[in-house]
């Protein structure tokens, strides 16, 4: 149906504009603290908050400053976090035996957190890049990121998540399959309430390369990541994933990276009106630092009219490392 609209001047659309107060009654959109997840860096060690030089206001904390970032989250009203780990070189291996350690660095960090916040929402990543010697999220084999013996570890690695005391699974990995086979896993091993938010349209992305230097991968990493994470060139691919993966189990999808793909989001959230996510990514968060930093955008703005974006493609949230400071001009 075409809104009929009436001709000037009985249609004046700066009515509508006038003052904030009319603003804000007519506005479509709004950004709240309970849409935003956080994503933070744990490494080993204590009381260690250790900055992350290409992402500017970003740290890589040890498991007890993990906690205290916890309780601060709390206290401003957000609702998850997402935990990656910066792991010792000296534990990344080719068999990628430490991502399901029971007392690994993120498993330590999941349990520190419930301990200090036990209402947040606690979100882990499941690939094996930060364990691969090699770098990449699946094992490789003679040059090759093999599939099913791949899910094999992930499924392990999901158990020991779910084990610790995580709320949400997130699988990165872009493996064919994975969904139903951590689905599986976690009801059979009772944890029937553990959700799933599937990476199910990552794209092989320019804009990673800030978070692969916060969790030590990009040295590590060998050749690249085009072979399972989806072409920047496709569209209608996205939605077959997001269709697959929540046929499988998933309870929630992203998109990953955010702003170059809103477009994805929102044919996403008409075509399945399924919880839709978004994770506006190192890239991103460094790119509007840094031009803040020198002066040529104003950053506070662009934040917010950054994050306002995810929820006009249709996101029910994001994942952003602006969260704590988004968060405090909400309360404000």
């Amino acid at each position: 149906m075409t809104p009929t609209v009436a001709p000037f001047p009985q249609a004046r659309f700066r009515r509508a504009r006038q003052s904030e107060a009319i603003r804000s009654l007519v506005r479509e959109n709004t950004l709240g603290v309970g849409d935003l997840i956080w994503p933070i860096f744990v490494r080993d060690g204590d009381g260690i908050e250790e900055p992350v030089p290409s992402m500017p206001g970003v740290l890589r904390r040890s498991v007890d400053r993990i906690a205290d970032a916890a309780r601060d989250a709390a206290g401003l009203g957000i609702p998850a976090i997402c935990l990656f780990p910066y792991t010792d070189p000296a534990l990344k291996t080719e068999d990628c035996a430490e991502a399901w350690n029971p007392d690994n660095l993120c498993n330590r960090a999941v349990r520190a957190i419930k301990d200090a916040a036990p209402d947040i929402a606690v979100m882990t990543d499941v690939a094996l890049d930060p364990y691969n010697i090699n770098g990449h999220d699946g094992f490789v084999e003679n040059g090759e990121i093999v599939n099913d013996r791949t899910i094999e570890a992930l499924v392990k690695m999901t158990l020991a998540q779910a084990e610790a005391g995580a709320d949400i699974i997130g699988p990165s990995d872009m493996m064919d399959g994975r969904i139903g086979a951590m689905r599986g896993a976690l009801e059979s091993a009772g944890h029937h309430n553990v959700m799933i938010m599937s990476y199910a349209a990552k794209y092989a992305s320019a804009f990673y390369g800030p978070f692969r230097d916060a969790v030590g991968a990009s040295g590590a990493l060998t050749g690249d990541k085009k072979t399972y994470q989806m072409d920047p060139a496709n569209s209608d691919e996205a939605l077959r994933l997001i269709q697959r993966d929540l046929g499988e189990g998933a309870d929630m999808v992203m998109i990953k990276p955010g702003m170059p793909y809103l477009d994805i989001c929102r044919r996403v959230k008409d075509g399945f009106g399924a919880p839709t996510y978004a994770y506006q990514v190192s890239g991103e968060y460094a790119m509007i630092q840094a031009a803040a930093q020198n002066g040529w955008i104003d950053g506070e703005k662009t934040m917010i009219e950054s994050l306002l974006a995810f929820k006009r493609a249709g996101c029910d949230g994001v994942l952003t490392y602006f969260a704590p400071a988004m968060a405090r001009l909400l309360g404000g």
